[in-house]
């Protein structure tokens, strides 16, 4: 059974950082991961993502670029999102995504969500 668990939410201040984990279980491989963030009334937006064959190519929306890093660990098939100078346009809640293979062999992809960690920016 896949899972993804989130952890690394909560309240910060702004200018602040914060580093969410997402970590992903009952899989054969990763193809690719990322968050998206949605703030009620709106749509879910990609924030950042990371194709964790080859080279790692990393993707982020214009709003988080410089601020925000994605990174991976494939021994441990987690995904990081470090979020530094945090704004309160930042607060939303933030969901892992990912594309995974559950089987050897398997040519195709599953997508799956984790359940969201909700982020407050906020004095």
């Amino acid at each position: 059974q896949v899972a993804l668990v989130e952890s690394g939410g909560g309240l910060v201040q702004p200018g602040g950082s914060l580093r969410l984990s997402c970590a992903a279980s009952g899989i054969f491989s990763i193809k690719a991961m990322g968050w998206y963030r949605q703030v009620q009334g709106k749509e879910r937006e990609l924030v950042a993502n990371i194709i964790t064959t080859g080279g790692g190519q990393t993707n982020y929306a214009d709003f988080v670029k410089d601020r925000f890093s994605i990174s991976r660990d494939n021994t441990k098939n987690t995904v990081y999102l470090q979020m530094n100078s945090l704004k309160p346009e930042d607060t939303a809640v933030y969901y892992c995504y990912g594309q995974f293979y559950l089987d050897p062999g398997d040519e195709v992809v599953y997508d799956y969500w984790g359940q969201g960690t909700q982020i407050t920016v906020s004095s």
